[in-house]
């Protein structure tokens, strides 16, 4: 028997994640593998996650606070807003789906920037929406086409800064002289999954002043600096009537106690988020030098990755590292043939990196 299922969702494209640790070592029958392909917290998480966790696990037979009351106020405090103001996601890919499915109507439209993250035209496809993608412009969002493509229709804009995959930014100049042309009734979604790695002070940031535009959006997350990938843990802090929209749809108990808890006790440690930082900071400079010394261009970058341009087919190399053991990510679905994308590691996988490409660049397969 042949299921019949809607023409908007056949014509979705799976997300691919990055190869797992795991499936690596089975395939190629190796072990000690290193993964630098999902921009993950090469580091791990804080020890008072660890402890917050422990302590969390007696209380498993129930359910979780639906309301996640201790991390909503943590992080009001931390951005001097209202609890009313935050919406806590299974990831910031929930909050996508929320937004999606809180404001499309079928056949209204969505901007984003082509490529990025899938799960933009995922949600809006899956909520009968329309993506419309803006191609990027050396590499970075083209403010001025998403401008260009704005309908009666649009009722969402997604904006990733920094960006992925190619680590551009947006800065606060440009992103008010966008904010002044877009109509007062579309939202603008401003993912800032990597903000926290930013090291140049025009970047915007949408916390810096909270809630100053009601169209705004914000979407962060504690997979990256805070290193709670495994937990999804995301949060969206917007207007009150827009995150009661949000709340109103979500699943009740969409992020489990133990991921509640170890967020919580993450943002207590201010510490441990600037060192990882700083050992993403130091893991960059480290690998632009090793890759300039190869003299392999890669292009700029204000997140925890940066993308290399080996100017042959990446899919190959990729593959080859593979075989050594690394996972780093090809670039070709994204639509550029000849880059992979690396995330830092520790010193130690940094090095480990730029010795197996070294290896694969000179054919000593």
């Amino acid at each position: 028997m042949k299921f019949k299922i809607s023409n908007q969702i056949a014509a979705i494209k799976p997300y691919e994640p990055g190869k797992p640790l795991k499936e690596v070592e089975r395939e190629y029958q190796i072990t000690n593998v290193i993964k630098l392909a999902s921009n993950e917290n090469p580091i791990g998480f804080s020890p008072k996650v660890y402890d917050a966790v422990t302590k969390n696990m007696k209380d498993m037979n129930r359910y979780p606070e639906s309301s996640a009351y201790l991390l909503c106020n943590k992080l009001a405090q931390k951005f001097h807003i209202a609890p009313g103001n935050i919406v806590i996601g299974n990831g910031s890919d929930d909050i996508i789906a929320l937004l999606a499915h809180g404001f499309l109507n079928p056949g209204d439209e969505a901007l984003m920037p082509l490529p990025s993250f899938l799960m933009y035209e995922i949600s809006v496809k899956t909520a009968k929406g329309r993506p419309v993608r803006v191609p990027l412009t050396d590499f970075s969002t083209n403010l001025e086409g998403i401008i260009e493509k704005i309908s009666a229709k649009t009722k969402l804009i997604f904006i990733t800064n920094p960006f992925n995959p190619t680590g551009s930014t947006i800065t606060d100049d440009e992103f008010n002289e966008f904010l002044q042309k877009i109509p007062d009734d579309i939202i603008i979604v401003v993912d800032e999954a990597y903000i926290e790695f930013v090291r140049n002070d025009s970047v915007y940031n949408s916390l810096k002043n909270p809630l100053q535009d009601p169209r705004i959006v914000t979407l962060r997350t504690f997979s990256k600096a805070y290193g709670l990938a495994g937990f999804r843990v995301g949060y969206g802090i917007m207007d009150s009537e827009i995150a009661e929209i949000l709340n109103r749809i979500r699943q009740p108990f969409n992020v489990n106690s133990l991921a509640q808890a170890a967020a919580v006790a993450a943002l207590g440690d201010e510490a441990f988020l600037n060192k990882s930082i700083q050992t993403t900071h130091n893991g960059l400079d480290f690998l632009f030098s090793e890759l300039a010394d190869l003299g392999i261009d890669c292009l700029p970058t204000q997140s925890n990755f940066l993308m290399l341009d080996l100017e042959t087919d990446a899919t190959q190399v990729f593959q080859k590292m593979l075989k050594r053991g690394v996972i780093v990510r090809s670039m070709k679905s994204y639509g550029f043939d000849t880059f992979l994308r690396v995330n830092t590691g520790t010193q130690e996988e940094n090095i480990i990196f730029i010795q197996a490409l070294k290896k694969v660049l000179r054919n000593k397969d």
